[in-house]
C-alpha cells in the first residue's frame, strides 16, 4: 500500500494537491526488489512507468557488455513515460539495493494526462531531456568508437616507419663503426691521388645520384649473383654482402672494371669494401629520410583530418584534402581488406564554404562503411563533381547494396546492421544531421547489388536560412533522392 504523502518524493510530483496524490497513488502498484531483482527484463513489453520511492536501479543491455550503464535513485521516474514511441525495454532495470516502487500502468496513462496536465508537460520535458541525453551520449561513444578505429590504423601505419628508423640507425651504426677500420686497410695500400680521387669520385657519384630505378626481385637477385660473382673472381671479401649494396646503389659492372683498371690488384678489394660501406651508409640515410618524410605526412595527414590549431568556424573548404586525409587515416583498414580505392575528382572542384571537421566526419562514415561492405579485394570508387551551385561527392562500393526494405530505416538514430560491439548505429544519422542541418545540403543513397552509392551534395554558398544547431528539430524525409548520382 502506497500512501500518497510518499509521492512527494518524487520530483515531478513534489506540489500535487493532496487529492491529486490520493487519486495517483489509488492506481498506483507497490513493487518491492530486493538487490539484483529486476525491475523490468531486456526485451519485455514496455507497459508501465515506475516511480522510485526508495533505493536504487541499474539500466543496462545486458547482450552488451560494453553498453552505457545509466542509475535511477529514490525520487526520479524509470521504465516507459507516456509519448514514448518504445514498445519493447531495450535494457534490463536491476535493484542496486533493497528498492520500493510505485507502478503506473500503461493503461492508466490517458486518465493520467486529463486528471494532472501539469505531470503531462512536466513528463514530455522529461521525455525530451532523456532522449538528447541518450541521444548525446551514443553520438559521444559512436565518435570514440570511430577514434579507436582510427588510433589503431594509425598505430600500425607509424609503427613501419618507426621500425624502419630503428632498424636503419643500427645499421648506419654499424657501418660508421666499420669506416675506420675500412679507411686505414685502404691507407695501407698507398694509393696515389689520382687512384683514390677515382674510387671517391665513383662513390660521389652514386651517393649524389639519388636512388636508382628500382628492379624487380628477380631482376636484381640475377643482378647481385653476377656481381658477387665478378667480386668473388677478384678476392673480394664477402661479396655477396658487398653485391647487395653495390647493386641497390646502381653500381654497374662496367664501373667496377674501370675501378680494377685504375686500381692495383692487392688493393682493389679493401677499395671495394671501402666503397660499399659508404655507399650502404647512404642508402641507410635515404631510408631514414623516407621514413621520417613517412611519419611527417602522417602526422600532416591527422592534423588535415582534425583541422587541429584552426578554428572551427566555416571557411573555404578543399573537399579532395579532406577526402585523402580521410583515406590516409584508413589506410591500414584498406590496405588489410585489399581494396582498391579509385578517384575520379573533378579538376579545378569549387570550394563550398564549410566547416572542414564536421565534413571529414561525413567522409569518414561514408567511406568506412563502404570497405565494411565490400568483400575483401573489392573496390571503392570517389568521385566529385560541381553541378547546380552544389559540390557534389559521391562514395561507391561493389558490395552487395543495401536491402530494399532497409533503405528508409538506415538513417534511423542506433539502427545498424553490424554485429554487437562493430557500430552504434549512429553514423549515418550524424553524417545527415552534418549535411542537411549544418550545410543546407542533401545526403541520398542508391543502391542495387554490386553498386551502392551514397551521394553528398553541399551548397557552395548555403543560405543561412537553410542552417540548424544540431539539435534544433527538422522535419525530414527518411531518404531523399533528390538527384541522381553522378554520371548515375
Amino acid at each position: 500500500m502506497i500512501a500518497p504523502a510518499e509521492l512527494r518524493v518524487v520530483h515531478v510530483l513534489a506540489d500535487l494537491a493532496d487529492e491529486e496524490l490520493e487519486w495517483l497513488a489509488g492506481i498506483a502498484e507497490e513493487v518491492r526488489l530486493a538487490p539484483g531483482q529486476p525491475l523490468a527484463e531486456e526485451g519485455s513489453p514496455a507497459d508501465a512507468m515506475f516511480l522510485l520511492l526508495a533505493g536504487e536501479v541499474q539500466y543496462r543491455q545486458e547482450n552488451r557488455p560494453d553498453s552505457r550503464i545509466f542509475v535511477s535513485r529514490a525520487g526520479e521516474l524509470t521504465g516507459y513515460l507516456p509519448f514514448s514511441r518504445m514498445t519493447h525495454y531495450s535494457g534490463t532495470v536491476r535493484a542496486l539495493e533493497a528498492t520500493r516502487a510505485a507502478r503506473i500502468p500503461r493503461e492508466r496513462f490517458p486518465e493520467l494526462l486529463q486528471r494532472l496536465p501539469v505531470v503531462e508537460q512536466r513528463l514530455v520535458g522529461l521525455l525530451a531531456d532523456r532522449v538528447r541525453e541518450t541521444t548525446r551520449a551514443e553520438q559521444q561513444r559512436e565518435k570514440l568508437m570511430a577514434l579507436g578505429k582510427l588510433s589503431a590504423g594509425l598505430a600500425h601505419e607509424m609503427n613501419n616507419p618507426a621500425a624502419a628508423l630503428r632498424r636503419g640507425a643500427a645499421h648506419l651504426r654499424e657501418q660508421l663503426c666499420a669506416f675506420p677500420r675500412l679507411s686505414a686497410s685502404l691507407a695501407g695500400c698507398n694509393l696515389d691521388p689520382a687512384q683514390f680521387a677515382t674510387l671517391a669520385a665513383l662513390q660521389e657519384r652514386k651517393a649524389s645520384a639519388g636512388p636508382s630505378e628500382r628492379l624487380g626481385p628477380l631482376a636484381a637477385s640475377d643482378r647481385e649473383e653476377e656481381v658477387g660473382a665478378w667480386l668473388e673472381a677478384r678476392g673480394v671479401a664477402e661479396p655477396w654482402v658487398l653485391a647487395s649494396t653495390l647493386v641497390a646503389a646502381g653500381v654497374e659492372e662496367a664501373e667496377l672494371d674501370e675501378l680494377a683498371e685504375v686500381l692495383p690488384a692487392r688493393a682493389f678489394p679493401d677499395a671495394v669494401a671501402w666503397l660499399g660501406s659508404g655507399l650502404a651508409a647512404d642508402l641507410v640515410l635515404r631510408d631514414l629520410e623516407d621514413a621520417a618524410r613517412r611519419i611527417s605526412e602522417l602526422v600532416a595527414s591527422v592534423k588535415s583530418y582534425s583541422h587541429m590549431d584552426e578554428s572551427p568556424a566555416r571557411a573555404e573548404t578543399d573537399v579532395h584534402e579532406g577526402l585523402e586525409s580521410t583515406l590516409t587515416m584508413l589506410a591500414h583498414k584498406i590496405r588489410e581488406r585489399g581494396v582498391r580505392i579509385e578517384r575520379d575528382y573533378a579538376p579545378d572542384l569549387p570550394h563550398p564554404f564549410a566547416s572542414a571537421g564536421e565534413l571529414n566526419q561525413v567522409w569518414i562514415n561514408l567511406i568506412d562503411n563502404a570497405l565494411d561492405a565490400v568483400r575483401p579485394g573489392g573496390v571503392v570508387r570517389l568521385r566529385t563533381a560541381f553541378r547546380a551551385g552544389d559540390v557534389i561527392v559521391e562514395v561507391r562500393d561493389d558490395g552487395p547494396g543495401v536491402p530494399p526494405e532497409i533503405q528508409d530505416r538506415i538513417w534511423e538514430p542506433f539502427y545498424t546492421t553490424k554485429d554487437v560491439g562493430q557500430g552504434t548505429g549512429l553514423g549515418l544519422d550524424i553524417a545527415r544531421r552534418i549535411v542537411v542541418r549544418q550545410h543546407g545540403g542533401q545526403l541520398s543513397l542508391l543502391s542495387r547489388p554490386g553498386d551502392t552509392c551514397f551521394q553528398v551534395r553541399i551548397p557552395l554558398r548555403p543560405d543561412p536560412a537553410d542552417l540548424l544547431p544540431p539539435e534544433a528539430p527538422r522535419a525530414e524525409p527518411a531518404a531523399t533522392l533528390a538527384a541522381p548520382p553522378v554520371g548515375g
